[in-house]
């Protein structure tokens, strides 16, 4: 009888642990239901999940903790434990998984960078797809996806280009017996007819053998980058040539033996009707165009969500009728998000 009662109170010991523990399982999981199904539509769900889900984990050990059938000595000694493990998790987070966890708050804090926007970070270029709590997405121009762990993020520098419009440039060398007046116009011309605004150019270098120009100019269009540095290059190009300006090296002028006036202009060809070509931004970034697409509507469904909030304070009729019309303009653009993020999963 006597062992039956030690039995019987050394379970009952366990109890509350047992239930501390049934307790904390059965509400991660339905915190995990519910955050899932919440924010099913939100491009930024997966960092805040990971996040919350973080933090409930790290609460959950310390109720267990709290809850074990042990002294209050013992129990503090495990605290103190924890809080030591934690001090030395954050002392070496440079290098460790709770770096790349500040990292990414980090990212998301500064706010300098979003999904479909062209970055920068040492040598890496393209377009932004996802942005996790331990890693960034990065979609190249050569149409891969290359996944970069948040802390390296944030120890580089990072060059983000501006959706308002950034500069390109393109350079060329020519001869001393060219006019850097008439070069400069001629340049700037062709940088206006490739599409940019606001266009400049600067002598970068006088060489032994030849001048180094640089032509720039303002691309409102920040989606078509690479083409548009492409159709820079082409304008100066065909410009130069109707202006009666070589582009050759110094080497290969000296060394050859040519008629006196042999210029090295193509000559003219019979334009045909060009074919509609293929943009390499479509093919390049096409997933992180498509998270570029849900950020804008999810942009357009905050400013929606800000314009019925102002109407329902009115509290008129007519402001009644607006919020009516703006609940179905939200309703479309939360069915083009669902849609987008559908793409963007395919």
């Amino acid at each position: 009888m006597e062992l039956i009662n030690n039995i019987i109170s050394r379970v009952e010991q366990f109890v509350p642990v047992l239930g501390t523990i049934a307790l904390v399982v059965a509400v991660l999981f339905f915190v995990d239901r519910i955050l899932k199904r919440r924010w099913k539509d939100n491009p930024d769900a997966q960092f805040r999940f990971q996040l919350i889900m973080l933090g409930l984990t790290f609460a959950s050990l310390l109720l267990i903790i709290l809850a074990l059938p042990v002294s209050v000595e013992t129990r503090g000694q495990l605290l103190s434990l924890i809080g030591i493990l934690l001090s030395a998790a954050i002392a070496l987070s440079s290098t460790t998984f709770i770096g790349n966890v500040m990292a990414g708050i980090m990212l998301k804090a500064v706010k300098s960078a979003r999904p479909g926007d062209f970055i920068t970070v040492a040598e890496l270029t393209g377009r932004i797809t996802e942005m996790g709590l331990l890693h960034t997405e990065v979609q190249t121009e050569f149409r891969d996806l290359v996944t970069v762990p948040n802390l390296y993020m944030v120890t580089q520098p990072m060059k983000v280009v501006r959706s308002s419009g950034t500069i390109i440039t393109a350079e060329v060398s020519l001869g001393y017996d060219v006019s850097h007046d008439d070069v400069s116009r001629i340049l700037c011309e062709a940088a206006t007819h490739a599409g940019l605004k606001d266009t400049f150019v600067h002598v970068r270098q006088l060489g032994d053998f030849s001048v180094t120009y640089r032509v720039a100019g303002v691309l409102e269009d920040v989606k078509s980058l690479i083409s548009a540095r492409s159709r820079l290059r082409e304008a100066a190009l065909d410009a130069l040539h109707a202006a009666g300006i070589e582009i050759v090296s110094p080497t290969f002028m000296n060394t050859r033996t040519l008629a006196d006036g042999k210029v090295f202009i193509p000559q003219p060809t019979r334009k045909v009707a060009a074919q509609k070509a293929t943009q390499a931004e479509d093919v390049a970034f096409d997933k992180a165009e498509d998270a570029a697409s849900a950020e804008e509507i999810r942009k357009s469904i905050e400013l929606v969500d800000a314009e019925i909030t102002a109407l329902k304070e009115q509290k008129t009729d007519d402001a009644g009728a607006s919020v009516d019309k703006l609940t179905a303009r939200k309703d479309r653009l939360i069915q083009q998000l669902k849609n987008a993020e559908e793409q963007l999963k395919d």
